[in-house]
């Protein structure tokens, strides 16, 4: 029924039903065309799970789809506002809920992020300024974030969702800190546990929200995405409260330019569904605004461009080690990842989504921050 209409919008964007260069779709069942029609950018990512259809380049296809506004122009199925409504009228990042993100993302296994991040395991966006592999990447990316925030022997640090441990090890290691790490997943504190043995490092299965204990320094490294609109301006008031005066905040993460919830980024719909539960793009306009009265943003850097590079890193490492990984995870769940991290990268690419490292102090630092490029 909505054959013709699927094939003159994404002829929009370049994109051939069945055509012969890397970003056309090649279409495996007739019921294809139905889905994305009815159920929008959700549908069309589901028929891909179900093997539907395929494409050889998915990274360049979802370049071409977002730039051409492809994703706006897909019909809205009635459930995905219904769940604009749910994230409009309830929280749905309570501490209760936060956890279940753990449960059902980051605990999936260690030896599937190990065999897709870089040796760090660090799982967020790599620094490639002056990086040729991704190794070099995160690695970058982590002075990066120490040169900004000052770091010094002795000092007291928060890493706020500390993932599998990439920032507190260096930093404890290189610049001899004493690190408190925390986070929602099990899997992680038994894994920084594991790697951080005789450093002076403390990781805890914990809530931001409980926090209330003074740190010189505080970071937050791709976990912001998971706090909720609804709950911007208390994490704000957690980290003012737990930061020294004289301290420094440093805040990573990604975002869009509308505001959350929004239904201008119909393209991270599917991302929510199978990935990362609740998950919310905010604005760096809702992130000031949450920091208004408690915190002065000092310097605003934006590399999201280097996001596309990190994900097509992360599912080249994921790809070739796939037949390690196949037994445990079976060919529906290697479809999924592959649309997740190659539909990332074409997103990146188009720029409709950033990435930016905020540094923050309580009080303004004397003489003026320096910028750390």
């Amino acid at each position: 029924m909505f054959k013709n209409k699927i094939k003159s919008l994404f002829a929009k964007a370049d994109i051939k039903i069945n055509g012969s260069r890397p970003w056309d779709i090649k279409v495996n069942d007739p019921r294809f065309y139905d889905r994305a029609a009815v159920y929008g950018i959700v549908g069309l990512g589901d028929a891909y799970v179900d093997g539907w259809w395929d494409c050889d380049a998915l990274d360049q296809l979802f370049y071409r789809f977002i730039i051409a506004d492809i994703p706006a122009n897909l019909k809205y199925h009635w459930t995905v506002l219904l769940n604009y409504l749910r994230e409009r009228i309830f929280n749905l990042q309570t501490i209760r809920l936060s956890f279940l993100v753990g449960e059902q993302h980051y605990d999936l296994g260690n030896e599937l992020f190990k065999n897709t991040l870089d040796k760090k395991m660090a799982y967020s966006c790599g620094y490639w300024k002056n990086a040729k592999t991704l190794d070099e990447a995160q690695e970058a990316k982590l002075d990066l974030i120490c040169k900004k925030i000052g770091l010094k022997p002795g000092m007291r640090v928060l890493d706020i969702g500390c993932g599998w441990g990439s920032f507190v090890k260096y930093t404890a290691e290189k610049y001899r800190v004493k690190v408190v790490g925390i986070t929602i997943s099990k899997e992680q504190v038994k894994y920084v546990k594991e790697i951080c043995r005789g450093l002076p490092v403390e990781v805890r299965l914990q809530d931001y929200r409980s926090l209330n204990e003074k740190f010189d320094r505080i970071v937050s490294v791709g976990m912001f995405e998971h706090v909720g609109y609804k709950n911007y301006c208390e994490y704000m008031t957690v980290v003012e409260r737990c930061l020294k005066d004289d301290g420094l905040f440093l805040l990573h993460n990604f975002g869009g330019k509308d505001p959350a919830p929004t239904l201008n980024q119909p393209e991270t719909k599917w991302i929510e569904k199978y990935i990362f539960p609740r998950m919310c793009f905010p604005s760096l306009g809702q992130i000031i605004s949450a920091s208004d009265g408690l915190l002065i943003a000092e310097d605003i850097h934006n590399f999201g461009a280097d996001y596309d590079q990190t994900l097509m890193s992360w599912f080249k490492n994921f790809n070739k080690n796939w037949p390690k990984l196949k037994s445990k995870y079976g060919d529906r769940f290697y479809r999924i990842w592959k649309y997740y991290l190659l539909s990332g990268a074409g997103g990146f690419r188009s720029r409709k989504y950033q990435l930016w490292q905020i540094v923050f102090s309580k009080n303004g630092v004397p003489g003026g921050y320096k910028s750390v490029r």
